[in-house]
């Protein structure tokens, strides 16, 4: 038995490495490809660099300095709309989740199952009626499209929420309101340090999705004002629409560098509070 699970061991170590290795390779390809020359890539997009294709970090600073849209600017828009977003996100669901797991209410029920049914719905079926919406509420500037994001970002987060929650003491809760703590500072005191496992583990989620994204700011923003970090790279083309793939990879290389550092630290309380709030739900 003990020789049959080592071999399984080994063969499962095996696909698992293999796996890892294919999932790498795209991101191998866009590192590799992004100090190639633009006619290089698009003879042989698979090849290492040699003394004929490196050109160092020429596409990064051509990616940064192409067209007439700053490359710092939309960093600037991405980050502000990353920030703002996962900040609105955190900070309306916790209190929204401790309400509905604290108070057995039809209401709170209903509002519950609406957020969870939310998380089903594809956004293609609403994007169109979304875009008017927006439009209508002034809800398509950089500063005011977080308030879209927290609605389309509150069905992961009061989910995780609500079942970290409830596994709280609810003790420690009552000790507060014999102290004369109101639910303000009940929560903001007690509750929300309690929180956070998970309110790590959904804030690193939510700016994964947030920075990436790129439907939603593509439909509901200006393009010819704003432009985030996804935006910006398809616009990174020439005369007759032409793309300079060079200049593209070295543009996705520091837009993804970021996010991917953020997970590498962080991907420890990513399992920890989706655990947490999975078991204790």
């Amino acid at each position: 038995m003990k020789k049959e699970s080592s071999a399984a061991g080994k063969i499962l170590t095996v696909f698992f490495v293999l796996l890892c290795l294919l999932w790498i390779f795209p991101i191998f390809q866009v590192v590799v490809n992004s100090f190639k020359s633009n006619a290089s890539i698009n003879t042989n997009a698979f090849s290492l660099p040699d003394e004929n294709s490196f050109v160092g970090f020429q596409n990064y600073l051509k990616g940064m300095t192409f067209g007439n849209y700053p490359f710092l600017k939309s960093v600037g828009y991405s980050l502000f709309i990353t920030v703002a977003s996962v900040v609105l996100i955190l900070l309306f669901t916790s209190m929204s989740a401790w309400y509905i797991a604290r108070v057995n209410s039809l209401v709170a029920k209903a509002f519950y199952y609406l957020c969870l049914f939310s998380m089903i719905v594809p956004f293609q079926m609403v994007m169109f009626t979304l875009t008017f919406t927006a439009d209508n509420l002034k809800l398509n500037t950089p500063w005011t499209i977080p308030i879209v994001y927290l609605g389309f970002g509150a069905g992961l987060a009061i989910f995780m929420f609500v079942g970290f929650v409830k596994g709280l003491p609810l003790e420690i809760e009552e000790a507060a309101a014999i102290d004369g703590c109101g639910p303000v500072r009940t929560f903001f005191l007690v509750v929300l340090p309690m929180l956070k496992p998970t309110l790590i583990s959904v804030g690193i989620l939510e700016t994964m999705w947030v920075w990436n994204d790129y439907l939603l700011p593509y439909l509901v923003l200006d393009r010819t004002k704003y432009m985030t970090i996804p935006i910006h790279v398809q616009y990174l083309k020439g005369s007759y629409g032409s793309v300079d793939l060079g200049a593209t990879m070295a543009v996705i290389m520091l837009s993804i560098i970021p996010i991917i550092i953020v997970y590498i630290f962080c991907q420890k309380y990513i399992i920890k509070g989706v655990a947490a709030g999975a078991v204790k739900g």
